[in-house]
């Protein structure tokens, strides 16, 4: 009863606040899917570009102007995206691995830049970003959370970028022998996410003001899920970036309503794997009715 008295129509602006930076990952994250790989690091990465995200606008650190900070940021994303790409294309590491290993690498990095404490950015044009609204009914968040959908659609759909990242997923081998270089585009795929890895920092920072370099572990559960959800398949050769952004959206109104009804943390983590688990599982279900016709 609790739970139905408190949402209300005025829950919904909220929930698509608290989904676009989850959900614009998300979108990054549906091409390296795409191409059957995965990519572990992206909610650490997310952290760690938020926290430079800090050292090059907060008046303790640089301060530099709101653009120049910006485009910052995402050469941030763009560096992680290389190092990514790069040992899985050229190297031949195992996505899995790689990623593993850049997690670990950027959770690091900004604790050690930060010295484990929360930086505040005070400029209110960096928090008009999220919380401003152009449009009166709808967050500025939200609002390029959509836009950027609607770029990732065409990327997909589009753009040899997308076109490849599916040739890819779908047979790598014979992608190869038709004289596409693999590598190449496998590295433009975890460049691509990189940047959307960004722009999800600089929404997350801005809706709160400042960056707790501890966070950010645990959400590539919520994106890999919101990816997987939207009908992308994990073993790569098919992707939905509008499915993606119903499954950001579906994840974030599961976890306000769990918030809601007074759930536990523990118990809200333990639900968001049981979702990843019926994620893949219907994905697995997909696949062997696809090969069954």
């Amino acid at each position: 009863m609790i739970f139905a008295n408190n949402f209300g129509p005025g829950i919904i602006p909220d929930i698509l606040l608290q989904a676009a930076a989850i959900g614009t990952m998300a979108l990054g994250a549906t091409f390296i899917i795409a191409t059957g790989g995965i990519d572990l690091s992206v909610g650490t990465g997310m952290t760690f570009c938020a926290v430079m995200a800090g050292v090059f606008m907060s008046s303790a650190f640089m301060n530099l102007p709101l653009g120049i900070g910006l485009l910052l940021t995402i050469l941030v994303g763009i560096a992680i995206g290389l190092v990514n790409g790069f040992l899985i294309a050229y190297l031949d590491i195992p996505p899995f691995i790689a990623t593993l290993a850049m997690m670990m690498v950027t959770r690091g990095l900004s604790l050690i830049i930060s010295k484990s404490s929360s930086i505040k950015i005070e400029n209110p044009d960096y928090s008009a970003i999220s919380n401003g609204r152009i449009l009166p009914f709808l967050s500025n968040a939200a609002l390029i959370f959509v836009v950027l959908g609607i770029v990732a659609a065409f990327l997909l759909g589009k753009t040899l970028l997308g076109r490849y990242a599916l040739a890819i997923g779908s047979n790598e081998e014979a992608t190869r022998l038709s004289g596409i270089n693999v590598r190449l585009w496998k590295m433009l795929v975890y460049v691509t996410a990189g940047i959307f890895t960004a722009l999800g920092a600089i929404l997350y920072s801005g809706r709160f003001g400042f960056v707790q370099p501890a966070e950010g572990l645990g959400m590539e559960l919520q994106v890999i899920a919101a990816v997987v959800i939207g009908g992308t398949s994990l073993s790569g050769g098919r992707a939905n970036i509008v499915g993606t952004m119903m499954g950001a959206l579906l994840m974030m109104t599961l976890t306000v309503g769990l918030q809601m009804m007074g759930i536990p943390n523990q118990w809200q983590l333990v639900v968001t794997g049981v979702i990843v688990l019926l994620a893949v599982y219907a994905d697995i279900l997909r696949r062997k009715r696809s090969t069954a016709v």
